[in-house]
């Protein structure tokens, strides 16, 4: 029992004296090792576990000065036994034989498990083709900068940013970072009173979902669209009404006066990528005043703008506060951060900022003061030429090798962005696709999911390279179309039949 206590867990991430001190820690406090417990001598510790003495002499040493466990002169290392003062014993009861535990299907007001989600593989990074969308790739992020930057954040000087409870407060610094490096490059000029830091943008939409819609809210969707958007709506009200997307992005008709909240994606369409031309952004605009419309902006990849000319946010042609502003720094920093914000009228983010306080009062100090560090001292735009760079290669590998392999799938994006939309043959399924795919090491994400329920055509799915190697695209690419192949002339076969 005591030899298997002792063991190092096999591809243990963390440095040799961290792991010993962990086995010991979780022993001790599990009750594997009892109060007065002699433990191995840090000779005998060292031979069982393979390490140097020194190493575990230091881990022992951090043990003592946290408590842990004594050293007694010429007798060895025991089990301090003050550790687990304070503890409450677990009580002892007699369990009713016949007991029937709430009705917890009849308590739930909404059910979120019922909502179609997107799914992606955990271990995603073990395929060898991973056209996977939203995850970053390791190889271009700053890691000894952006471990300045927590140094920093997290050292004596700042101790008062990060340790404080900011109640309904943002990071000052951060807040002025937003404004004056990130929401210029989106053509948006805005005062810290109208920018409130979410834990992404998936944050900030569920705050505005819960401040402006009700039962009888009227909101209008693209459709194909974010399906966490609609998600989110359709835990408020019933009353979602999507809108087909075109070639230039949501199509602006008679259908929007009978709508009061507008959601969209309009710099890069999610999924398609189409970018909306200022004609139909005027448009929009145009039906926001004559029907009294509220509009969602999410430009959730304003980032990777890497074709022609940046293109304004639509926000930046609001006169009348009716847009609001969603961004996000998950596609340049990484999605784990969960760092967004929003901008708005003051009046506006003002209940917002209510409201978050009562879910979370505000984003971790910490991570608030890490992000404006990185983007004060220049990282973040050094590292959005990095992937700009990266980005473009991928984007013209994946443009060639589609061409070549699968022609005419699909529109080439005019706004750069991470992720292409392809549309299949007619017949294919994309599901049954993306299934056989993952056997055979390629990861796709099957469209039917962007669709209303009504309208789910099967033949398209997304293909993400924000996270592949330029050299893998085209043979994925090669093995995925041999794959359709297959599926169609499985298809043809049994029509024939």
């Amino acid at each position: 029992m005591r030899e298997s206590l002792f063991q190092l867990p096999a591809g243990g991430k963390m440095s040799l004296q961290s792991q010993i001190r962990e086995v010991l820690v979780s022993a001790i406090l599990g009750g594997q090792l009892p109060v007065q417990d002699r433990i191995p001598s840090s000779r005998q510790m060292a031979r069982r576990l393979g390490v140097s003495r020194n190493t575990v002499v230091l881990a022992y040493q951090g043990l003592i000065d946290d408590g842990y466990i004594v050293a007694r002169e010429r007798s060895g290392y025991y089990v301090n036994e003050d550790i687990l003062n304070g503890r409450a014993e677990r009580p002892v009861f007699d369990a009713p034989e016949e007991f029937e535990p709430p009705n917890w299907l009849a308590r739930y007001r909404v059910q979120p498990t019922n909502q179609e989600n997107i799914r992606k593989p955990e271990n995603w990074p073990d395929y060898p083709y991973p056209f996977i969308y939203g995850q970053v790739d390791h190889k271009l992020f700053p890691i000894a900068e952006w471990r300045e930057c927590n140094r920093q954040a997290l050292g004596k000087q700042w101790i008062e940013a990060w340790t404080s409870d900011f109640r309904d407060r943002d990071d000052p610094m951060l807040v002025e970072q937003i404004r004056t490096r990130i929401l210029p490059r989106r053509g948006i000029m805005a005062g810290d009173d109208e920018i409130l830091v979410t834990l992404g943008a998936q944050n900030a939409l569920y705050l505005l979902a819960s401040l402006l819609v009700t039962r009888e809210t009227v909101v209008a969707i693209e459709e194909p669209g974010y399906p966490d958007v609609r998600n989110i709506f359709r835990l408020r009200t019933s009353q979602v009404r999507p809108i087909e997307v075109d070639h230039e992005g949501l199509v602006v008709d008679a259908r929007l006066a009978r709508c009061d909240v507008v959601f969209t994606t309009p710099s890069h369409h999610f999924p398609t990528t189409v970018t909306m031309p200022r004609r139909r952004r005027q448009a929009l605009l145009d039906a926001a005043r004559e029907h009294d419309l509220v509009i969602v902006e999410d430009d959730y990849e304003f980032e990777t703008n890497y074709i022609g000319s940046p293109c304004p946010a639509l926000k930046s042609m609001d006169a009348e506060d009716r847009v609001i502003y969603v961004g996000s720094l998950s596609k340049t920093l990484f999605p784990g951060l969960r760092m967004g914000f929003l901008v708005a009228p003051k009046a506006l983010v003002s209940e917002l900022r209510a409201l978050r306080r009562l879910m979370m009062r505000h984003a971790p100090n910490n991570n608030q003061r890490a992000v404006a560090l990185f983007l004060s001292l220049g990282y973040h735009d050094a590292l959005i030429g990095r992937l700009e760079r990266a980005y473009r290669v991928r984007w013209e590998a994946m443009r060639d090798a589609l061409a070549a392999h699968l022609p005419g799938s699909s529109r080439m994006p005019t706004f750069g962005g991470s992720s292409y939309w392809v549309t299949g043959p007619r017949g294919l399924d994309s599901d049954a696709l993306a299934a056989e795919a993952l056997r055979a090491g390629i990861i796709i994400e099957p469209g039917r999911i962007y669709f209303n329920e009504n309208t789910r055509p099967s033949r398209h799915f997304r293909l993400g390279f924000s996270s592949i190697d330029s050299k893998m695209i085209e043979p994925g690419i090669l093995r995925l179309a041999g794959l359709i192949d297959a599926q169609m002339a499985r298809k043809g076969a049994a029509g024939a039949r």
